[in-house]
């Protein structure tokens, strides 16, 4: 099937699934979720739905409990706007991508506080060493035999 195609349904089934959740859902447990994107398989029988769900890890547990016992409302919501024969049965797959994302912005922030502020490189931090640094890291730990043979030309002639 067309990537092109699977992309339109792979949407189609994001919208419809956004909105159900958002609009919809009269489940308490439910709060707190985007869905970031679809995957739909080759044949349109399966779709996972990523979510991303803000709060702590109890609380994602308890959402996704939600969502799980919501498939059934979810996927007739979704059946109602796809124009296809079959409707994928959908699954619901936490996203970290975001977790990750805000991790990785944390740890950028901490890393520019810590260079405005004057203090040293921590002492295993690779991006802290220079250039000389390595290069001299790399002699060390490797053996003469190993080395490049242009370390033992003569320079060349002018």
């Amino acid at each position: 099937m067309k990537t092109f195609r699977l992309a339109r349904v792979a949407e189609v089934i994001r919208e419809a699934a956004a909105k159900a959740i958002l609009f919809e859902l009269k489940d308490p447990r439910v709060k707190n979720v985007t869905v970031t994107r679809v995957e739909v398989s080759a044949d349109l029988q399966h779709a996972k739905i990523y979510v991303s769900i803000m709060g702590s890890e109890k609380e994602q547990k308890l959402t996704m409990h939600g969502l799980k016992s919501a498939t059934g409302f979810i996927q007739s919501r979704v059946a109602q706007q796809l124009t296809t024969r079959y409707v994928p049965r959908i699954n619901f797959v936490l996203d970290q991508g975001v977790k990750r994302s805000i991790a990785v912005s944390q740890l950028l922030q901490a890393e520019r506080q810590r260079r405005q502020e004057g203090e040293p490189p921590a002492p295993n931090d690779e991006e802290a060493l220079t250039p000389d640094d390595l290069e001299a890291r790399e002699e060390i730990h490797e053996p003469k035999a190993e080395r490049d043979a242009t370390d033992r030309l003569p320079p060349p002639a002018s």
